[in-house]
């Protein structure tokens, strides 16, 4: 059975990369997929993604040319899980070495940041912030290898299996208001660029893909505020899901290490390449 694992799928990025993987079939990557693993904290808002992905007109269309025909995607897996939390990843460990599948695809979607100072932040939010952007994404990777790795070996390499981490261009350099969030981006940019190089005699690409601000329900959360949009600056380089996602897969069949999307990002990591951190951290105060 080969699978692709999503996590963060009830909402946002993760909700979109479930989306395009049934509707299109992944064709784009060459691979099929008998069932897509979708995990999240909620089980309703997973069950709601599902009825709505099967009950699209897209079901009757969701097959992908195979040398013995057409092969249709069978399931979409609900596993609500918390990352954060050992026992999660423990069950879900325990459920691949029963089933054994293929893991075709990984997508580490899932993430949160709390918007503020440092110092008025709860313990609990700066571990959780550190455990799900950092520890239960690296875990998750180690726990889901063993299973690409096999397939890798004897596919060519413009079907072997993929991984996609999210990190944000927050990650290229400190961020002030959102210091634990973008410092643990880092960590996945950084994480994700060693570990390409380490898969890549493997016949394994991964992908980093550093956005900026995108239409999700982040901010709200991050700032505990239903009804908080990006303002200043950060609201003209706005992007969708629609459109980064899309891109994002499309790097991912390409074998490319990281993906900067959208011009103003591009721009600033340049900029945190060439320009002294203090400059860069002055104009960053003013905008706190």
């Amino acid at each position: 059975m080969n699978i692709a694992i999503v996590t963060g799928a009830s909402s946002g990025m993760g909700k979109e990369f479930v989306r395009q993987l049934f509707w299109e079939s992944d064709n784009r990557i060459g691979a099929h997929y008998d069932e897509i693993w979708m995990i999240a904290r909620s089980e309703d808002k997973l069950r709601e993604l599902k009825e709505e992905v099967r009950g699209s007109v897209f079901w009757i269309n969701s097959k992908v040319p195979t040398s013995s025909g057409s092969h249709y995607i069978t399931g979409l897996r609900v596993l609500p899980m918390d990352l954060t939390r050992p026992e999660s990843l423990a069950k879900l460990s325990a459920r691949l070495q029963k089933e054994q599948p293929v893991i075709r695809m990984l997508i580490n979607c899932a993430g949160m940041g709390k918007n503020g100072a440092f110092a008025g932040q709860s313990q609990e939010d700066t571990h959780s912030a550190i455990t799900l952007n950092c520890t239960a994404l690296s875990e998750l990777t180690n726990i889901c290898l063993p299973y690409m790795l096999p397939a890798a070996s004897s596919l060519p390499k413009k079907h072997g299996p993929r991984i996609i981490n999210i990190a944000s261009s927050a990650g290229f350099l400190p961020q002030p208001g959102y210091a634990v969030y973008a410092a643990t981006k880092s960590y996945v940019i950084s994480f994700s660029r060693a570990l390409a190089v380490e898969l890549q005699g493997k016949n394994i690409a991964v992908t980093c893909v550093c956005p900026g601000p995108c239409d999700t329900d982040f901010i709200k959360v991050s700032k505990d505020d239903p009804n908080a949009t990006f303002t200043g600056i950060k609201s003209k380089f706005v992007t969708t899901t629609d459109k980064l996602i899309p891109a994002s897969i499309r790097a991912s069949k390409k074998c490319k290490k990281m993906l900067v999307y959208g011009l103003g990002q591009k721009a600033l990591h340049v900029m945190s390449k060439i320009l002294p951190t203090s400059w860069i951290l002055f104009f960053e105060k003013g905008m706190y």
